[in-house]
């Protein structure tokens, strides 16, 4: 398990219980790129329409250029058909090229650990945080993706953190 809860809510923090698609990602491992994280429900129709493949579009484009794209699966209704496997079979369908994680789970709680950090309104919401970590950017519903690639480009020019 990833466990970030003692980082500041204005710095990227993700508490992931299980990546589905690739090894686990730390904090560590994230500084010093551009990340962007979109938040998804697999029965989420904007989810699918939308979040998702904006957020394909950005790693293919952006991926190479500094920024690192992330899914993370934060469930807050249907549990029982949104578990683990079930979404191993919609990501490999789909063949989403980012990782993916799943939101720790809060026992006894609807809202997951992340989603419940950020004060996330739903899904699709998007994450953009800057190379030291810091957010930058959370929107909620479908984002307009010209305004996106310019929130990125003007990240991206921005210097490294130094150390």
């Amino acid at each position: 398990m990833t466990d970030f809860a003692d980082i500041d809510p204005d710095v990227l923090g993700l508490d992931v219980s299980e990546w589905v698609n690739s090894d686990p990602i730390d904090a560590a491992s994230l500084r010093g790129q551009v990340v962007m994280v979109e938040t998804f429900q697999m029965l989420c129709p904007g989810c699918i329409e939308h979040g998702l493949p904006t957020a394909r579009r950005v790693h293919n484009a952006l991926s190479n250029q500094g920024v690192r794209v992330l899914g993370l699966h934060t469930v807050f209704e249907h549990h029982k058909v949104q578990d683990a496997d079930a979404l191993r079979v919609f990501v490999a369908e789909y063949r989403f090229p980012f990782p993916i994680g799943i939101d720790r789970p809060v026992p006894g709680r609807a809202i997951p650990s992340t989603m419940d950090r950020y004060q996330l309104q739903g899904t699709p919401s998007t994450l953009v945080a800057d190379r030291a970590g810091r957010i930058r950017s959370i929107s909620f519903g479908q984002v307009d993706e010209i305004k996106l690639a310019a929130l990125l480009g003007r990240v991206l020019a921005e210097p490294a953190p130094e150390g």
